[in-house]
C-alpha cells in the first residue's frame, strides 16, 4: 500500500488525514487544492491539470487528497487504497465554517500561497449537499474499482480507529469491517 487516495466532502478532514498517514507511513503527501489553485485563486487549465495528475500518479508512492471528480479515474487507476470520508452534512458544514474562522485572512497549509481562506454560499451549499449529490456517483465509481482496497469511513471516530490501527499493526493489516 504505497499509493493512497483520499476523497470526501469539503470539511471532512481529507488534508488532516493525509498528513497523519504521511507521517505514520513516511509517504509523500499531495494536497490537490495546493496544485490546482494558483496564487490569487486562479484555476489550472484542464490540460495542465490532467498532465500534472498523470505524472504524479506514476510516482512510486503517494497520498493524494482531493476530489476533482472529472479526474478521479486518473488517481483511482493507480491507487492501491481509496479512502472515502462519508460524514454527515452537519459535521462537514460545521468544519468548513470553523476552518474559515481559524484561517481568516490566511492561507491554509494545504493550499497554494496567496489563496486566503474564503467561504461563500455556493461552497457551503456544495458541502451541505455533498452526501446527496456527490456520494451516490462516487459510490458508483468505486464499484468499477473492486480490485482496490476501498475504505469508507462514516465518522471522525472511524478515522481515529483507522489511524490507531495503522499505528499499531500497519496499513497492510487493516481489517475491513472495523471501520
Amino acid at each position: 500500500m504505497k499509493r493512497i487516495m483520499i476523497i470526501g466532502s469539503g470539511g471532512a478532514g481529507k488534508s488532516t488525514l493525509s498528513r497523519q498517514l504521511g507521517d505514520i507511513l513516511n509517504i509523500p503527501v499531495y494536497h490537490l487544492d495546493a496544485y490546482y489553485w494558483k496564487p490569487g485563486w486562479i484555476s489550472t487549465s484542464n490540460d495542465e491539470w490532467d498532465d500534472f495528475q498523470e505524472r504524479l500518479v506514476l510516482e512510486e508512492s503517494w497520498i493524494i487528497d482531493g476530489n476533482y471528480g472529472r479526474t478521479l479515474d486518473i488517481r483511482m487507476t493507480q491507487a492501491d487504497v481509496i479512502i472515502l470520508l462519508d460524514f454527515s452534512r452537519w459535521i462537514t458544514t460545521y468544519r468548513v465554517i470553523k476552518r474559515r474562522l481559524i484561517y481568516h485572512g490566511k492561507t491554509r497549509p494545504d493550499l497554494n500561497e496567496d489563496c486566503p481562506e474564503i467561504l461563500d454560499f455556493e461552497f457551503i451549499k456544495w458541502v451541505w449537499n455533498f452526501k446527496k449529490t456527490k456520494i451516490p456517483g462516487i459510490m458508483e465509481k468505486l464499484m468499477e474499482y473492486q480490485d482496490k482496497k476501498i475504505i469508507v469511513l462514516k465518522s471522525p471516530k472511524n478515522v481515529e480507529k483507522l489511524i490507531k490501527q495503522i499505528k499499531t499493526i500497519g496499513v497492510g493489516y487493516f481489517r475491513e469491517g472495523e471501520n
